[in-house]
């Protein structure tokens, strides 16, 4: 458990920009892995967007992604800003959820149920929850790295009531956006720790074993945290895995009928890379002193 004083501490100290610390040796690797599957055509065309991102290190991480920037539809992947909206109502007292809501976060999460997404965005106040996204604390969705995370419609009939001014989205994302979460979620400065801690139980524990879940099945040392999304040709993954004392997100974002098992084929091997390319490995590859 973290304590209340850890979380003060990082809180002080602000995590290092996804964007600013790209590993090279990383990037080969993603890149490498990404033409061994046949997706490099999907990947230059900007029908997939990838993040793997090795965050144990807190101060210092180590990133890769292809096509981390681009804004595209994200399905239920966003029912996570959701979640956060209402973690961050309650650690400021501003909500208290009795047990139909709290119900209706599992629901949303773990089942991926629209109807209690839905409700739960009511619950938050959905001008509360883009305010949150775009506030100079979080920057979720930033027009500086061109967008992010963004919820402007209900998962009900309802038409759309504010699509992201970038790419004219109801329920977007960028993946570097979603590796921020995640990383700003681990790091203590998204959450105190007691509702970084109820963050995290609600992604535990999925309900639909598909896309990252299903393809970490073949590693069962690792402990899966995430959030996905379907629909018709929009498929969508972020998780964060705990595996072999290290701490990693994987992100994918995909437009294509096969994007499913695009991100279920590619989870194994991005959780493979980020354990393989240690520093410690890299250094010995070089022949560089301790």
């Amino acid at each position: 458990m973290v304590s209340a004083r850890t979380t003060a501490a990082r809180a002080e100290q602000r995590l290092p920009d996804l964007w600013a610390n790209r590993d090279d040796e990383l990037q080969r690797g993603l890149e490498r892995l990404l033409a061994a599957q046949g997706l490099s055509t999907a990947a230059s065309g900007g029908r997939l967007a990838v993040v793997v991102a090795d965050i144990t290190e807190p101060g210092a991480p180590r990133v890769a992604s292809v096509n981390g920037d681009r804004m595209m539809y994200a399905a239920s992947l966003p029912k996570i800003a959701i979640l956060l909206g209402a973690m961050d109502a309650m650690q400021r007292g501003r909500a208290v959820p009795d047990a139909a809501v709290e119900r209706d976060i599992e629901q949303m999460i773990r089942y991926s149920s629209n109807s209690a997404a839905t409700r739960v965005l009511e619950w938050v106040g959905r001008d509360r929850l883009l305010a949150l996204l775009q506030s100079p604390r979080l920057r979720l969705y930033d027009p500086a790295h061109n967008g992010g995370l963004w919820v402007g419609k209900d998962y009900g009939g309802s038409p759309a009531y504010s699509r992201d001014p970038i790419g004219n989205l109801s329920h977007g994302a960028t993946a570097m956006q979603v590796a921020r979460l995640f990383q700003l979620l681990e790091g203590g400065q998204l959450l105190d720790a007691e509702h970084s801690a109820r963050m995290k139980s609600v992604l535990g524990d999925p309900g639909i074993r598909h896309k990252f879940v299903k393809g970490l099945e073949s590693r069962p040392g690792a402990t899966v945290y995430r959030k996905s999304g379907t629909w018709q040709q929009f498929h969508a993954d972020g998780a964060l895995v705990e595996s072999g004392g290290r701490k990693l997100v994987l992100v994918g974002l995909a437009e294509d009928p096969r994007g499913g098992e695009w991100l279920a084929g590619m989870a194994a091997p991005l959780h493979d890379l980020a354990l393989g390319t240690t520093r410690e490995a890299s250094r010995v590859a070089r022949h560089e002193p301790n």
